[in-house]
């Protein structure tokens, strides 16, 4: 029990580094808690002590790896102004992110389907999130009158559902995801009454 008092928390963030390093490089099926314990140069008991499994630390990686989209997406929506430019500026920073976290967003999205019902709660939980995140500021712009009175809430919804897909089809084909912002955005933004930006230009 003292042995266990001592380990700090750089340990448990040394591991958190090392999943994320090891399930980019060999997959989540590929990743065992030997490599992960190795690459994070600790120990198993190390490791237990902090998750439950490999699949506890990689449900872990998929909370931070939310958590800091969603601080990114904020950034982002905060440097812009109007409701509609800070809603194109989250949909830029979501495929940027994507784009730049290839090999994790592939497992999360692809590789991860099948990992049980803890993953499907905790995808789900991450998708309410974002949905919430994009209601609010649709009805920005619905206040602004910027887009039509509507259900912000289905269309948050349609957009992560359109966004997961788009992103899920590009990522199995090996392609290039920053090609798919403009149509993307221009199908969205139709969605909601607002048109693409060559419309609104």
């Amino acid at each position: 029990m003292a042995r266990r008092a001592t380990i700090d928390s750089s340990t448990r963030d040394r591991l958190l580094d090392a999943a994320m390093d090891v399930f980019a490089r060999r997959g989540y099926h590929g990743t065992t808690v030997d490599d992960i314990v190795a690459a994070s140069q600790s120990s198993k008991g190390a490791f237990y002590h902090y998750f439950p499994s490999k699949q506890g630390i990689f449900l872990e990686l998929l909370t931070k790896l939310a958590e800091a989209v969603e601080g990114s997406v904020e950034h982002a929506i905060e440097q812009e102004q109007g409701a509609l430019a800070k809603v194109e500026a989250a949909l830029r920073m979501v495929l940027e992110v994507a784009s730049g976290q290839r090999d994790l967003a592939r497992i999360l999205l692809i590789e991860a389907a099948a990992l049980g019902p803890a993953f499907e709660q905790s995808r789900l939980g991450i998708h309410r999130r974002f949905a919430a995140l994009i209601r609010r500021h649709l009805d920005r712009a619905v206040a602004d009158r910027a887009i039509p009175r509507q259900d912000t809430q289905a269309a948050a919804m349609a957009w992560i559902g359109a966004i997961n897909e788009v992103i899920t089809q590009q990522l199995a084909a090996d392609g290039d995801l920053s090609v798919c912002l403009p149509p993307l955005r221009t199908v969205l933004l139709r969605s909601i009454g607002a048109g693409g930006p060559d419309e609104r230009a």
